[in-house]
């Protein structure tokens, strides 16, 4: 069934049933059905046990979706929203069942601007608020920048969790380790540092960074092995891929594969010394938003493969995964929508995605 929320309005009322549409792909026809239509700017989606789903408005709106209704979320915290910034990622964790926590990452309005801020709360039990908000992680550096906060947050194992850091507009930074801007950070569930991140004992370096040299991730998910994927924003062109490594370098600004937006001139060079090549570039940008690195449950071909939107692109790009390393195996749906800002996978192995523009979810399964 397709839901529909009414912007502005309180009470959230339900659409008729949504017909599938459907699509080819290389796997043949699969449905694409809408779930959800009428959100303002939708920024990340999170599955929730029992069938219900968490959605992220970027202006600032949380909204639970279950049982043929959809209703806004109270106790989210203010959020800068301007530019790009605002309401970001939403993930329950992974003992949800039994804590009712939730991960959110947002825009956290501060004198002289706003930094990105990773926090954790209690979803109630009727999902109608968020309960017992801590704020576990807050970029050092604030600025009025509108533009990289990054925010992807992903769970990973033994108690930490990953955030993606942009560089607020500041280049250079990524490569500071005084500063987080430009970073991936790794912290305990509670917030502290651990004690094996690469940078922990190092005078003046930020404890918490796993990995530097990073423009703007906005996607970022664990593979089968637990290995951290994460896809980067680069200037006109140079958006990549990698697979950030504890303590290692990836370069930004000093390598990169892309250009000035007004001069066209290159931006760094392709290479330097003590620098990790990307694992797949495009040239030109699709402006990848959202990962998910999908497990075959549905389409086994598709087994390890990774799946990423294209908010300049208007589609799922997917790469297949070989010996020889990443290819990009197809584009699917290019131009039917638009903004591809989230992409997940569903626990019954459906692939949901958000389309940005039209405010709308859908569902992605194979034909019936």
């Amino acid at each position: 069934m397709g839901l529909r929320i009414v912007p502005f309005i309180a009470a959230l009322l339900i659409a008729p049933p949504a017909l599938a549409e459907r699509q080819t792909t290389s796997v043949g026809p699969v449905e694409v059905t809408r779930v959800l239509s009428g959100l303002d700017t939708p920024w990340s989606l999170g599955f929730l046990p029992g069938g219900g789903f968490l959605v992220t408005e970027r202006g600032g709106r949380l909204i639970h979706a279950a049982d043929g209704a959809a209703r806004p979320v109270a106790g989210v915290p203010e959020v800068w929203a301007n530019g790009q910034g605002g309401l970001f990622d939403i993930v329950p964790a992974r003992d949800f069942e039994r804590s009712r926590e939730v991960f959110l990452s947002y825009a956290e309005p501060r004198s002289g601007g706003a930094g990105t801020a990773l926090a954790v709360a209690r979803l109630s039990g009727d999902a109608a608020r968020l309960e017992d908000l801590r704020v576990i992680f807050r970029m050092a550096e604030t600025s009025d920048a509108g533009q990289h906060f990054g925010g992807r947050i992903v769970e990973g194992a033994n108690g930490s969790v990953f955030l993606t850091l942009g560089d607020r507009g500041e280049r250079d930074a990524a490569q500071d380790l005084g500063d987080h801007r430009g970073k991936v950070v790794r912290v305990a569930r509670d917030g502290g540092a651990l004690a094996d991140n690469p940078f922990v004992d190092q005078p003046g370096a930020r404890r918490e960074i796993w990995s530097y040299g990073h423009r703007n991730d906005q996607g970022a998910a664990l593979a089968n092995d637990g290995a951290l994927w994460t896809v980067m924003h680069g200037p006109r062109g140079g958006d990549a891929v990698h697979r950030p490594q504890p303590g290692l370098n990836y370069g930004w600004p000093m390598v990169s594969y892309g250009a000035e937006y007004v001069s066209r001139r290159p931006v760094g060079d392709r290479s330097a010394p003590g620098v990790e090549q990307p694992l797949h570039v495009w040239v030109p940008s699709i402006a990848p938003s959202g990962l998910a690195i999908y497990s075959g449950r549905l389409w086994p071909e598709w087994r390890g493969d990774l799946l990423t939107g294209g908010l300049q692109a208007d589609a799922i790009v997917r790469l297949d995964v070989g010996p020889s390393g990443l290819t990009e195996a197809e584009r699917l749906f290019e131009g039917t929508f638009t903004r591809i800002r989230d992409v997940r996978e569903a626990p019954d192995g459906a692939i949901w995605f958000i389309a940005e523009t039209e405010g709308a979810i859908y569902r992605l399964t194979p034909v019936r």
